[in-house]
């Protein structure tokens, strides 16, 4: 899923779950900036203190993708959370350790996850790890089928949209990473980041879109994301629900038909194909007052002047560098972008020494 769903979406739901504007907008701000925190590692401070962080994403050509410890420590708590075949923990999915490590759509391994969110949120950052947490459950919708690893079990091949002819890949790429690909280079994709659904491109990620693929075992799959992130959305609403009933297994009612509607419609009819175009049709409805509860004007700045970043520690760059010094200021340690921080690691130590390991899972 891209920033028109993480974001916008993400606070639209909330905001259907009951959150006041305040915290709506901080669970769809951790949401999105999962895909934004590129940067890891110790950041120091003119007094002395340090803090430090990890990253939740990497570039799409980054290094790293190639890295197998980084598409553990990344790709899997963030992005692909392993779904076990969709069994219960004790058993196993038919098949080699890799069909345990592919997506799927609320596993049993999801619902652990938002379950431990659920019961440890008495904490500073326990709405900033929910926005975190609904961030992996969507994508379990949207990277469904597609493993956080380097291997074959990715790579696809025959992507068609529903109702045009067959899709070009290699223009797709020509699109896409703005020329750096030519015609030969469709085939270079699934061999060079046979990791996530890097061959499929943006398809997973685009709400609008009904397509189809054929898989490495050559079964065609079909796809249709506005059903399946209308369903995302019922479930993240739920969860939402019961978090702030502080009980996970809570009888609650989700969307109503009417909520449902607003989202589905929303999903299938924003249909340009730049997430960030998508993005601001979203914040311009929400703005509007389409989805029927008054709001300000919502804005996401994920680095520079405005940025949760830059109130934390006074820098406008993208990118830090290990001889960076920043100023200190108490707030510090009550900002949204340290307590962000706080929650990812939290967030990834739970899956991966907690959770994952009920299902014969070790990751990392």
């Amino acid at each position: 899923m891209q920033i028109d769903f993480h974001h916008g979406a993400t606070y639209v739901i909330a905001r259907y779950a009951g959150f006041a504007h305040r915290d709506a907008e901080i669970i769809a701000h951790c949401a999105q900036y999962v895909d934004d925190a590129t940067n890891g590692g110790t950041i120091g401070f003119d007094n002395g203190a340090m803090y430090a962080r990890i990253s939740s994403a990497h570039k799409m050509l980054d290094y790293r993708n190639f890295e197998k410890l980084a598409n553990h420590h990344v790709w899997i708590p963030f992005h692909f959370l392993p779904g076990n075949g969709g069994m219960r923990s004790g058993t196993n999915p038919e098949g080699s350790f890799i069909d345990k490590i592919v997506c799927r759509p609320d596993s049993h391994v999801a619902r652990d996850m938002v379950r431990a969110c659920i019961v440890e949120q008495d904490t500073a950052y326990g709405l900033h790890r929910l926005g975190i947490t609904m961030h992996v459950y969507a994508d379990t919708w949207a990277h469904q089928g597609f493993a956080g690893v380097q291997h074959e079990v990715n790579r696809l091949s025959e992507i068609a949209e529903h109702g045009r002819a067959p899709a070009d890949v290699a223009d797709r790429l020509q699109d896409y990473f703005g020329g750096l690909f030519d015609r030969a280079s469709s085939a270079l994709v699934g061999d060079a980041l046979p990791l996530g659904h890097g061959a499929a491109l943006s398809f997973p990620d685009r709400p609008y879109l009904r397509w189809s693929y054929v898989d490495h075992r050559g079964n065609r799959i079909q796809r249709d994301n506005t059903a399946d992130f209308t369903t995302a959305a019922g479930k993240m609403c739920k969860t939402m629900q019961r978090y702030r009933v502080r009980d996970p297994d809570a009888d609650v009612p989700g969307l109503n038909a009417g909520q449902e509607l607003k989202i589905h419609d929303m999903l299938a009819g924003t249909l340009q194909e730049d997430g960030e175009e998508r993005h601001a049709a979203w914040l311009a409805a929400i703005h509007s007052g389409d989805f029927g509860f008054p709001a300000p004007r919502l804005k996401f700045r994920a680095k520079g002047t405005g940025s949760w970043k830059y109130q934390a520690i006074g820098t406008r760059k993208s990118i830090d560098k290990r001889s960076d010094t920043f100023r200190y200021d108490p707030s510090f340690l009550a900002s949204d972008w340290k307590l962000f921080h706080d929650a990812l690691q939290v967030h990834r130590l739970t899956v991966i020494r907690d959770i994952l390991p009920r299902y014969g899972i070790s990751a990392a």
